[in-house]
């Protein structure tokens, strides 16, 4: 009875595992280097900041840089509380727009049959393909002619069509089947019934990640303001944090404040992504993109 004998060249299941894992380590502290970096950057002081060979860590770590934010946003015509409100109001009715727009174009492409559906879908995957900056002076265009300049409408409604949304909300909603939106039917629930209890309960994977998105062109969105708005007041904070360095004399002044200002606009788009992530996952694994 002849005996199987392992051959000591080839590397064992647990050996393969760990082998990837430890791969896998390697690139994630890769790719969290530049947030880390951010962080130590915001703390750095004057002369750290323009050192050469410049250092990844800081080595005398002070709030310096955060005062000078202060001091510059205190002596500014326009409170910076008025721009920050500006950009949490904006970032919010955006968020609820866009994935409320999306769901609402997404859900008739994929349960509803009716004539140039395929084609509505292709030219929707189609505008995936367009930078903004293709699409500026036409959006500039009909912005303009609505008369919403100045307006919070500017800031909102030229966000509002997401393709990204409409194509992960559409591919998510293709996975629900068709039985229970007829068993929905046929227990007396009309179509808002049905959308509302469910089609959107079993998307919320989706719905996140279009939300994550959403706020993440709305938080750092300086077009709207710098196209559409003439009154500071009405103009966002990530347009008053990109004019802190402009039209001064060198380019060593408010570059600790420049810092802090990155971390700033940072931070809000690391604390939802942290606790959606896992929604994320899951969206992306329904919507076949690998």
């Amino acid at each position: 009875m002849m005996q199987r004998r392992c051959n000591p060249l080839k590397p064992s299941g647990l050996a393969v595992k760990f082998g990837f894992n430890a791969i896998m380590i390697v690139l994630s502290l890769l790719m969290i280097l530049p947030i880390i970096y951010i962080f130590n950057h915001a703390f750095k002081p004057y002369h750290e900041l323009f050192i050469y060979p410049p250092r990844f860590f800081v080595q005398e770590p002070n709030v310096q840089n955060f005062v000078e934010l202060f001091w510059v946003t205190a002596n500014s015509i326009v409170p910076a509380s008025r721009y920050l409100f500006n950009s949490v109001l904006i970032s919010v009715l955006s968020v609820i727009g866009v994935t409320l727009v999306s769901a609402l174009c997404a859900y008739p492409l994929s349960k509803h049959p009716f004539p140039g559906r395929n084609l509505l879908f292709a030219t929707i995957i189609l505008m995936l393909m367009f930078t903004p900056e293709i699409i500026q002076i036409p959006r500039y265009l009909v912005v303009s002619n609505l008369g919403i300049m100045n307006t919070y409408w500017g800031h909102l409604l030229p966000v509002l069509a997401a393709p990204v949304g409409v194509f992960l909300l559409k591919q998510f909603i293709d996975q629900i089947p068709d039985a229970l939106i007829e068993a929905s039917k046929i227990d007396g629930a009309n179509e808002v019934i049905t959308f509302l209890r469910v089609i959107i309960p079993m998307c919320m994977p989706a719905i996140a990640t279009v939300a994550i998105l959403a706020f993440q062109n709305s938080w750092g969105n300086v077009e709207t303001s710098a196209l559409f708005m003439q009154d500071d007041e009405m103009k966002n904070f990530p347009f008053f944090l990109s004019t802190l360095t402009n039209n001064l004399a060198n380019n060593v002044a408010r570059q600790g404040a420049a810092a802090v200002a990155a971390l700033i606009m940072l931070v809000p788009n690391l604390i939802i992504f942290i606790i959606l992530q896992s929604k994320v996952i899951s969206t992306m694994a329904h919507s076949g993109i690998k």
